[in-house]
């Protein structure tokens, strides 16, 4: 049974309605208020979307205060708001819980806590750039939580996305009740490339202000352009915008009317600002002032309320978007714009070709100044033709204002609550191994501390570091390594510092003279070796290569590619087979980034090839490893066969570096725990010899891990996940000691396990091991499992 408007009436379990049968079911009545919960960003973020969600949760209370005169109703919303890293905002009470976009558990929880809520629909916000993870998939840990009806609105469908991209918007898709989008386009975008049921796809315009069709000149006084003609173009600043040609644009405007005023109000978009400060703000001013054309252009660096910002619109006589990609979906500024009748001119984006039509507005090239200057010329010079199509536009709007919007989002909110109890179809793959795993927060808080303003420190006595061992070149390529691992998971620029902490050590490693890395340093900072080992020659490439493939900003790229570019060669002379691992291991992140880089691409063959070589030398069935004794850093060697297999299309390396990882994890699977054994340091393992137990570091059990992780991403197959689940467990209890090796409350790692205890002792080497295997963990929940960037590499895509 169920309830419509009062009555009951029977209704078959598998039967879902479509918005146009819900419509109709209260065509004329009163709507049912829905308790809502909204997943987005949000005020006092500036954030087009948090304004997008501001204004849909407003509209919504006015409509069931307004519709049932019931002011209770209008308390039914309630929203969880989206926070960068080291981001904390002011919000109104209708915030009740945050999520931080980097924390997957986060969504986890903020699942939980919907679920507990009295809410009937939540609402998502969708845009890839505010969700956490891999293009955004994070979203899926919320998801799959979620025991409510999901009415999801895309910001953005890509006719050509990213496999990843593909794949977070599928399982969105999936996951979701209803699909809402703002453009026919989208809906055909979503049933060709998607594969989405066009039934499960809603098209509800973009919200915008209800405002009388007013002469262009009320406000103009506010603005200083009474007598002027106006042009607009408003939104948060970047690059994308392609505000430049309107800038050159206006030169031939401003001759043929001198009287015409541009005004290009906004804020800096706060990502690029924190990226590239007013850089590009600066560089529009530059051009206005190059052009003279300080009279005809203005900027005014302000994020406005929507009172003020109605004002603009009401003032302008032509709006300009001079917006630079094609796939745009959806712009606010041009609903907006449209809504409020204005006469618009702007490139063919997807959004702008469909609102556009039928005398709506004009559309020029894209990047084509002189196109848009004839253009607004012509428009300026010709009212009629601006009046027509701003009655067209105005007319047309009437059913993008809010009331009409929200009532819309009301009907598909019921439509969802409706025939939610059948469309949801558990996808079991999403819990798989990091639910599975004992998966903590990322804590960098003993890196910290073993970290001063050199470099990080070797060694602790328990906690506290000590100083008396100074530092390593060693140590501080893991903390590198470490430290943009945490960037690319958190977007956390708190970890800036520590990163270039580390990449500063190595930088000042290097020994010109010798074209070799030192290793160790005396804590009053004097080297004491002209030459280090080879192994930490390596780690130093393997670290930087890493930076290169992920860095967080150009200058760092810079400077970790200056240096990779003068070390790079030195391996070609050494004869330790981790040096080479090492070595071909940062080379293959180089390659990620500068895949024709053919020096490189030669010395990582070279290098592969020699490791190659002790392998066919040297193992035999019954040892299959390269070398008469197995030491440290073991799966390191088996890791770098498998990507330089991969990169060489070379199946016999390939097939080695898998073959040896499976050997090493069975001569260190404990037979009667079956969990993972080390190949203890006090000792280790010889040919035709006893496994030494004890000394077992960390350093070791994140190779394994790491290097089942690159065996899984290049096979696909499911074992080496569980291998590498497997693997990380030995940090957390699951070893011969059976006692977590992890200090929970600093972040820590002991040193490792001895005979009847574990270390107590929390040095660099155990710390940067642990984090590189959590984090690695972390990155695997965040790319959805296997997709290390989807990158093109020789050929084959990891």
């Amino acid at each position: 049974m169920r309830t419509v408007l009062g009555r009951q009436e029977t209704m078959p379990a598998s039967m879902s309605l479509s918005l146009s049968e819900v419509n109709a079911m209260y065509q004329g009545k009163i709507l049912r208020p829905v308790k809502g919960a909204f997943v987005s960003t949000y005020p006092p973020r500036q954030c087009g979307i948090a304004t997008f969600c501001s204004d849909l949760v407003g509209s919504l209370k006015d409509l069931y205060g307004s519709s049932n005169n019931n002011e209770a109703n209008q308390n039914n919303f309630e929203v969880i708001a989206l926070n960068r890293a080291g981001e904390n905002y002011n919000y109104g009470r209708e915030v009740s819980f945050h999520i931080r976009d980097q924390h997957h558990n986060d969504y986890q929880r903020a699942a939980d806590f919907i679920n507990l809520s009295p809410v009937d629909a939540v609402s998502i916000q969708h845009e890839y750039g505010i969700f956490g993870g891999e293009d955004g998939n994070y979203i899926s840990y919320l998801l799959n939580g979620l025991k409510k009806p999901a009415v999801t609105t895309l910001h953005t469908v890509l006719e050509e996305p990213t496999p990843g991209q593909k794949q977070t918007m599928m399982r969105i898709c999936e996951q979701s009740a209803l699909i809402v989008v703002m453009a026919n386009a989208a809906v055909d975008i979503l049933t060709r490339v998607y594969g989405v049921p066009e039934d499960k796809i809603v098209l509800i315009p973009h919200g915008a202000p209800d405002v009388p069709f007013l002469d262009s000149s009320y406000y103009k006084d506010q603005f200083q352009a009474e007598g002027r003609k106006v042009l607009l173009t408003f939104g948060l600043l970047s690059p994308s915008k392609g505000l430049e040609y309107a800038i050159e644009a206006m030169e031939g405007g401003a001759e043929a009317h001198p009287d015409s005023l541009y005004i290009i109000l906004g804020a800096t978009h706060p990502e690029v600002k924190r990226l590239y400060g007013e850089e590009y703000r600066h560089k529009l001013k530059k051009m206005v002032r190059d052009r003279g054309l300080e009279k005809n252009v203005t900027f005014y660096n302000q994020y406005v309320s929507i009172e003020r910002l109605i004002q603009f619109l009401v003032a302008t006589d032509i709006y300009i978007t001079p917006y630079l990609s094609r796939e745009q979906i959806t712009s606010g500024t041009l609903a907006y714009a449209l809504a409020c009748g204005k006469a618009i001119v702007s490139t063919p984006y997807i959004y702008a070709e469909e609102l556009l039509a039928e005398g709506r507005g004009s559309l020029v090239p894209f990047k084509d100044s002189q196109a848009l200057s004839e253009e607004v010329i012509r428009l300026l010079g010709d009212e009629d033709l601006r009046n027509r199509m701003r009655k067209n536009s105005y007319q047309y709007g009437r059913q993008m204002i809010w009331k009409e919007v929200a009532r819309n989002y009301a009907t598909a909110f019921e439509q969802a609550r409706l025939s939610y109890g059948d469309m949801f179809v558990q996808n079991e793959k999403g819990a798989d191994v990091t639910d599975r795993a004992i998966l903590p927060e990322v804590n960098t808080k003993h890196l910290r501390a073993m970290t001063d303003d050199t470099g990080l420190l070797q060694h602790s006595v328990f906690s506290v570091p000590d100083r008396n061992h100074g530092y390593c070149t060693d140590d501080n390529a893991r903390g590198l390594i470490a430290a943009v691992m945490h960037w690319r998971l958190f977007k956390d620029a708190a970890i800036e510092p520590l990163l270039k902490t580390y990449l500063s050590f190595l930088y000042h490693a290097f020994n010109e003279k010798n074209n070799r890395m030192r290793n160790f340093m005396s804590f009053d900072r004097s080297w004491l070796e002209e030459s280090g080992s080879e192994d930490s020659h390596g780690r130093a490439l393997w670290a930087l290569g890493y930076t290169i493939a992920h860095p967080p900003n150009e200058a760092l790229l810079g400077t970790a590619n200056r240096l990779f570019k003068e070390i790079i060669m030195t391996p070609r002379s050494f004869t330790s087979p981790r040096a080479w691992a090492f070595s071909a291991i940062g080379a293959n992140y180089y390659l990620r980034r500068f895949g024709g880089d053919t020096r490189v691409r030669k010395i990582k063959a070279e290098l592969g090839e020699k490791l190659l070589q002790l392998f066919t030398k040297n193992a035999s069935d019954d040892w299959y490893w390269c070398e008469d004794i197995l030491a440290y850093d073991n799966a390191r060697l088996s890791q770098a066969l498998i990507v330089t297999g991969n990169y060489l299309n070379h199946t016999e390396m390939f097939e080695i570096g898998l073959n040896s990882l499976q050997w090493l994890i069975d001569v260190q699977t404990n037979p009667e725990g079956g969990h993972l054994s080390l190949v203890g340091n006090d000792g280790w393992f010889k040919r035709g010899g006893e496994k030494a137990r004890f000394d077992q570091q960390p350093v070791d059990a994140t190779a394994l891990t790491d290097a089942c992780y690159q065996a899984f991403v290049l096979t696909g197959k499911d074992h080496w996940l569980r291998s590498m689940e497997w693997s990380f467990n030995w940090f957390f209890g699951s070893n011969d000691a059976h006692q977590p090796l992890y200090d929970f409350s600093s972040g820590g790692c002991y040193d490792g396990i001895q005979p009847g205890e574990i270390n107590q002792n929390l040095g660099a080497e155990s710390v940067t091991s642990l984090l590189l295997a959590l984090q690695r963990l972390h990155l695997v929940a965040h790319q959805g499992y296997f997709q290390e960037q989807l990158n093109v590499l020789g050929g084959r895509k990891l």
